[in-house]
């Protein structure tokens, strides 16, 4: 079996190291041909030096290059993860950059791989439409690497032409799950990072924490599987086993279970449509003993129902909706605002930014931008 030759957009974050684990695991599978990162340049480094790619970048230019990374063609600047890319030509690119950074990576990863691995849900949440339809055009998979849309995915794979009724996105809930409203404002950035079943980015967790994730999530799984937003449920399942569920037109539910550990929808992406063991827990139902569903409670988690109104509304809503949230999100990390203010400042950019219709990337980027200087005032 000849080696697969893969990018690995985001290598230093948590999906990327993780990929990357997968990948070391299965050396006549994998060759790694492409490395980069936003400004982590030591773990880069080390990454290059295991991995040995052909092309590495990162966006910020470190203060020296050394002597023992430079075999490879290394890109430095604000595009260069997707200058590497098209250097690189990889016939699978992981996209695990954080945010709507990602999806120009994405979009170009469209022109030339055989499969992109989608772990940067903001690619479709903004790109939505623009984004499939390329893929379909360029005859290209998206493969998702979430770990509720590779559930949704591996449910499907026994659909056999069946329709669907209705997907069902599991939730754990995030760090605040049982606290009280009035408590929730004021929760620090601590509490907020303690994710009881997921060890993941900080962005991400806090994403958790206002549940605008498990929105995000939704309006991914419109456009990954093309299903309806009133076909697409969320549920909060604190423990993190069923990772999600479809439901059929006869009532059968079919779901995915395992233990939580993103090496298993990162490998299944990587594998597809082999399965690849690694070190994993495995699943002791008897043990668990009991498994824990709930309703979403909005009230105390606005921002569920405001990502399902953006993608109701269509147009750019969801872009204003992501781009008022990283705006808010980084800014609660820097302690500048408290964990209450995200929602508000959410909320007001839908109602105060106009959404109008995307046709091209470039109105993408101009909603993120009308909304981000937006919420920036609002701060």
């Amino acid at each position: 079996m000849q080696a697969r030759t893969i990018a690995i957009l985001g290598a230093t974050g948590s999906i990327g190291t993780q990929a990357l684990d997968i990948a070391g695991r299965y050396p006549e599978r994998f060759r790694v041909s492409c490395l980069t990162a936003a400004s982590s340049a030591e773990k880069l480094f080390e990454l290059v030096r295991r991995f040995r790619p052909d092309t590495a970048a990162l966006n910020t230019e470190p203060d020296r290059l050394p002597e023992d990374v430079r075999f490879c063609q290394w890109f430095f600047g604000p595009d260069a993860t997707v200058r590497a890319l098209l250097a690189a030509k990889p016939r699978d690119a992981l996209c695990a950059i954080v945010g709507i950074a990602g999806l120009d990576a994405v979009w170009h990863a469209l022109d030339v791989c055989e499969r992109v691995l989608l772990a940067n849900k903001e690619a479709l949440v903004t790109g939505g439409s623009l984004v499939t339809a390329k893929a379909a055009r360029m005859g290209v998979p998206l493969l998702p690497v979430d770990s509720e849309h590779s559930a949704i995915f591996q449910c499907l794979q026994a659909r056999q032409g069946n329709p669907v009724k209705k997907l069902w996105l599991t939730c754990s809930g995030g760090a605040l799950r049982s606290w009280k409203k009035q408590d929730m404002y004021a929760a620090t950035v601590r509490d907020v990072l303690a994710h009881p079943t997921w060890r993941m980015g900080g962005k991400i967790t806090v994403d958790c924490a206002t549940m605008v994730n498990k929105g995000l999530e939704v309006i991914e799984a419109r456009h990954l599987f093309d299903m309806p937003a009133e076909k697409i449920g969320v549920v909060i399942h604190p423990q993190s086993v069923v990772h999600s569920m479809v439901e059929f037109e006869d009532g059968a539910v079919l779901a995915q279970l395992g233990m939580p550990d993103m090496r298993g929808p990162i490998g299944y992406a990587m594998g597809f449509p082999d399965r690849l063991p690694y070190d994993a827990t495995p699943l002791d139902l008897a043990a668990l003993g009991h498994l824990d569903f709930a309703a979403p409670d909005h009230d105390r988690f606005p921002c569920l129902k405001l990502a399902v109104g953006a993608l109701k509304r269509g147009g750019s809503a969801p872009v204003i909706l992501n781009g008022a949230n990283e705006v808010a999100v980084a800014a609660f990390l820097r302690e500048r605002i408290p964990f209450g203010r995200i929602p508000e400042i959410i909320d007001a950019a839908l109602q105060s930014v106009p959404a109008g219709p995307v046709a091209s990337i470039a109105d993408v980027y101009a909603a993120d931008r009308a909304a981000r200087e937006y919420a920036r005032a609002r701060l």
